[in-house]
């Protein structure tokens, strides 16, 4: 076996020279930027042995803490830029190329992802979020007969999708509110940012991670409008969509520092966050019920802010052995039982007077 040959003691070490002979021999079958990896983790490698279940996670691709820590000191030896002057490349693959620098903020992690992402599984979660919103909508257009400022019709509200405040207690709404928008502007905007930011995110981070982010993002939305915005319904999957964004732009934008798609992306939230704060004080459709509150959005971004620059931050390091990852998850957790116990005992301590249902 190759560990008896190159680890007769069973240590679980390879000294480097046996390491450099082993590229020697076998690096001709390896991938050009994986050699190149490999030959920088030698060459920054002052304890003159690689740990062998490292060298056994690479070319199973999979990536430990440990290696993690050598291949960044490694990666220093790497060229600049050398993935993008690749040439050569079908549309595929260059399509994976654009979105591992538009995504990763460390070029060995782009080698790393270019080298290992295999389309499979495709990123269907955004793509089918987005069809299921598009299909909701569509649905309530025709169902309405309106398709800009829907909040307006009397029947907007009366849906099981909503959230309003007299039904809080129907817990599916925190989170079904989503798939429900006031306008084909406001569903634009959204759709807008979730498909330009959420795939290339879903391709590199996985759909577990991106859910976890949007779900996280969602229920924080609309926990935040019934603690601080009693009165107020909610709809609109903006609270998701902004913990994606604000998570992206802090995790890559701005330490890049690409002007350009940072000011696009924060027209785009500046237009959508505007047009929900000229909403909520229009007057309203059902008075005294109140337009719906643009609070999700800002819970959006608080999740995006913590929790979301956390996930991404490491995209092949398991959540689990993140420390500052469970420290926000304690965090947020807290959030969502004391917004749970506000929901039940203190609209009747406050005597707060909700809105009838449309």
């Amino acid at each position: 076996m190759l560990q008896e040959k190159y680890d007769p003691e069973s240590s679980g070490f390879i000294s480097t020279e046996r390491f450099r002979d082993l590229l020697a021999t076998h690096g001709s079958e390896l991938d050009p930027h994986k050699l190149e990896v490999l030959l920088a983790l030698a060459d920054n490698n002052a304890e003159g042995k690689i740990c062998y279940q490292d060298f056994v996670n690479l070319m199973s691709n999979k990536r430990s803490n440990s290696f993690r820590r050598a291949i960044l000191q490694g990666g220093r030896q790497l060229k600049d830029n050398a993935l993008r002057e690749e040439v050569g490349l079908g549309l595929s693959q260059r399509l994976v190329r654009h979105v591992a620098y538009e995504t990763l903020p460390r070029e060995v992690d782009r080698k790393w992802y270019f080298d290992s992402y295999t389309y499979c599984p495709p990123p269907w979660l955004i793509l089918l979020i987005t069809v299921a919103e598009v299909v909701v909508f569509i649905y309530c257009g025709f169902k309405l007969d309106r398709w800009v400022l829907q909040v307006s019709s009397p029947s907007y509200l009366k849906g099981p999708l909503p959230y309003h405040p007299q039904l809080r207690l129907q817990a599916w709404r925190y989170l079904s509110y989503a798939f429900m928008h006031t306008g084909i502007e406001h569903l634009s905007l959204n759709m807008a940012m979730q498909l330009l930011v959420g795939v290339p995110l879903e391709m590199v981070h996985g759909a577990l991670r991106i859910t976890l982010i949007y779900v996280c993002g969602v229920l924080a939305g609309s926990l935040a409008v019934s603690v601080t915005d009693m009165t107020a319904p909610v709809v609109g999957s903006s609270g998701g969509v902004y913990a994606l964004v604000s998570a992206h732009l802090a995790n890559v934008v701005m330490c890049q520092l690409k002007m350009f798609r940072m000011a696009m992306a924060l027209v785009c939230m500046s237009v959508e966050f505007g047009r929900a704060v000229w909403l909520r004080f229009y007057p309203p459709a059902f008075p005294p019920c109140p337009n719906p509150s643009f609070v999700a959005h800002l819970g959006g971004v608080a999740v995006g802010l913590t929790m979301g620059v956390v996930i991404l931050q490491n995209y092949e390091q398991r959540l689990q052995e993140q420390s500052l990852f469970w420290i926000f998850l304690c965090v947020y957790t807290v959030f969502v039982l004391c917004a749970v116990f506000w929901n039940v005992f203190a609209y009747s301590l406050l005597d707060v007077r909700l809105p009838p249902v449309p």
